[in-house]
């Protein structure tokens, strides 16, 4: 029988939250749930808005649907002008997901309706499962949430092909999400950040798959300012370094 390891309040991660002046909560977790490291295991459970780590299963959602039929199909622009210049062009699948463009994911969203988004969401078991008054912003600042444990549970399920999407649009969903590539392992992630007047936070969730092991991953921190936003990848990467799960 194996046995399971779970380090709730790791103290090297907690080290590095400290080191780096920053609030929030992280847990890496094994694939096989048998070995899990967790910073701030009160947090952990909290949920907030899941921000751009939401275009995750919008994406499955997305193409399941078929509002895009694939990873090939060009995105239009409508031609006004938005603030973050990379999304004021026509786009793929793959740069849609990679610079976070809201208004494509808005058209998306007006084309997939909420009656479907409440059906994935309860099939998906997502965080609260609720949309909110607005189809085109519930995951940026409507009523849907999502804790760092619920988002673990869900990218487990994801790697592990157990969503109700076919292979074929997880296979694509892989291929755009795939974030980085060495000798020593493969990352697949998303970024996120919240905005609300109130609080803003970050989110940085994925797996890593090395030589020997998967390792899911979800990070979710306080945003002071656009310096911090580093930190939601940052404190990822030093925490799997310091735990001996990728190298230095």
């Amino acid at each position: 029988m194996t046995s399971l390891m779970v380090v709730a309040d790791d103290s090297d991660i907690s080290a590095l939250f400290d080191e780096f002046k920053v609030e929030g909560a992280l847990i890496i977790a094994s694939l096989d749930s048998n070995i899990e490291y967790v910073h701030n295991d009160q947090r952990a459970e909290r949920r907030y808005l899941p921000a751009s780590t939401f275009k995750i299963p919008n994406t499955l959602i997305t193409l399941e649907e078929r509002v895009i039929k694939g990873d090939k199909e060009i995105i239009k622009w409508d031609g006004k002008e938005r603030s973050y210049e990379p999304w004021n062009q026509d786009h793929t699948l793959a740069t849609v997901f990679s610079v976070s463009c809201v208004w494509c994911y808005q058209e998306f969203a007006l084309k997939v309706g909420n009656e479907k988004y409440l059906k994935y969401l309860n099939e998906l078991d997502y965080g609260n499962r609720k949309t909110g008054k607005e189809v085109t912003t519930f995951w940026l600042e409507g009523d849907l949430a999502i804790s760092v444990r619920e988002q673990i549970d869900f990218l487990r399920k994801l790697y592990n092909e157990e969503l109700p999407f076919s292979s074929r649009n997880i296979y694509l969903l892989n291929k755009i999400m795939l974030a980085e590539e060495t000798s020593e392992y493969s990352l697949w992630a998303k970024t996120g950040w919240a905005t609300s007047p109130k609080q803003q936070y970050g989110w940085y969730v994925g797996y890593i798959v090395t030589n020997d092991n998967v390792w899911l991953f979800a990070n979710n921190i306080d945003i002071n300012s656009k310096d911090e936003l580093e930190f939601r990848k940052l404190l990822v990467l030093k925490s799997l370094k310091i735990k001996n799960l990728i190298r230095e």
